[in-house]
């Protein structure tokens, strides 16, 4: 609209020269000035505040379907594409994501397991599947690599550690650490890539004294570890690539911030429903 161009541009352009280049009259600029607000654009004026608020609070990493859904939570209704357009007119946009490399080593002569996940990602019990990954994270000391072992059913993060070393005790640590939090039962299938560090004697012993079974990605296909592969995306795009970190240590902590304090507890999953990983083991069928 042309009248919407003028008051957008008034403080750098005289809007008598606008005016007479768009080929409309200074009268009737100035009668579309000082009309009142619409309710509509009252609401909208309202509405981006309150967006803008949900926005800062997730760290930039929402998009339109999880502010949203806080939204409603809130009390607000109002539909997902209202809440996008506002959001597109006001340059409000979620961190995208970047693709990164993987680090494990699958050149070895340990033995590999069958890939039983076979790409099933949804699961209806907790600790009924744990997925798990290692990736590299940049610091001024050098590579701080990172495990992880997800649950399959509500996507937390149950298992984590962090070593300068890429080595099968930096995946070992994030199994005990899962095992010491959660209680699988026997026959609890255990799904990584074809790595050194998950086809070890070393960690292959852990899985069978606690009954698991093993299961691998086949040799090159990062689709049968998706669900891992997204998290590293989510954690990489949402997070470590905002931050410049300047040790290991101070990595460390801000890994510990986003997985144990944002991820596990408030940030919304869209393959939950939209609900917070702990939410859901709490409420699957509410949400």
């Amino acid at each position: 609209m042309k009248f919407q161009f003028i008051s957008t541009h008034r403080e750098t352009f005289k809007v008598g020269r606008m005016c007479k280049l768009l080929n409309v009259s200074r009268s009737g600029y100035h009668a579309w000035f000082k009309r009142p607000e619409s309710r509509r654009k009252r609401e909208n004026r309202a509405l981006e505040a309150k967006i803008r608020v949900l926005h800062a609070a997730s760290h930039g990493i929402y998009g339109a379907p999880r502010i949203h859904r806080d939204l409603s939570d809130d009390g607000i209704r109002c539909g997902k594409n209202r809440v996008a357009r506002i959001m597109r007119k006001a340059d409000i946009r979620s961190r995208t994501k970047k693709k990164f490399k993987a680090t494990t080593n699958s050149r070895h002569n340990f033995p590999v397991a069958p890939n039983f996940l076979n790409q099933e990602f949804k699961v209806d019990t907790p600790d009924h599947t744990w997925v798990g990954d290692i990736t590299y994270i940049p610091t001024n000391e050098g590579w701080l690599y990172l495990a992880v072992l997800l649950d399959l059913f509500n996507r937390e993060v149950v298992g984590w550690s962090t070593s300068s070393r890429l080595t099968r005790q930096l995946a070992i640590d994030a199994l005990q650490m899962a095992l010491g939090c959660r209680n699988p039962g026997k026959g609890m299938l255990h799904h990584t890539d074809q790595g050194s560090q998950y086809a070890s004697t070393d960690y292959q012993k852990i899985l069978k004294e606690h009954d698991m079974i093993c299961s691998m990605s086949r040799k090159g296909n990062c689709y049968d570890n998706a669900v891992a592969e997204s998290f590293f995306g989510s954690l990489k795009s949402e997070w470590v690539n905002h931050n410049r970190y300047l040790s290991r240590s101070e990595a460390t902590q801000s890994i510990f911030y986003y997985i144990e304090i944002f991820y596990n507890r408030k940030r919304r999953h869209s393959s939950i429903y939209y609900v917070t990983p702990q939410e859901y083991e709490i409420f699957p069928l509410a949400a």
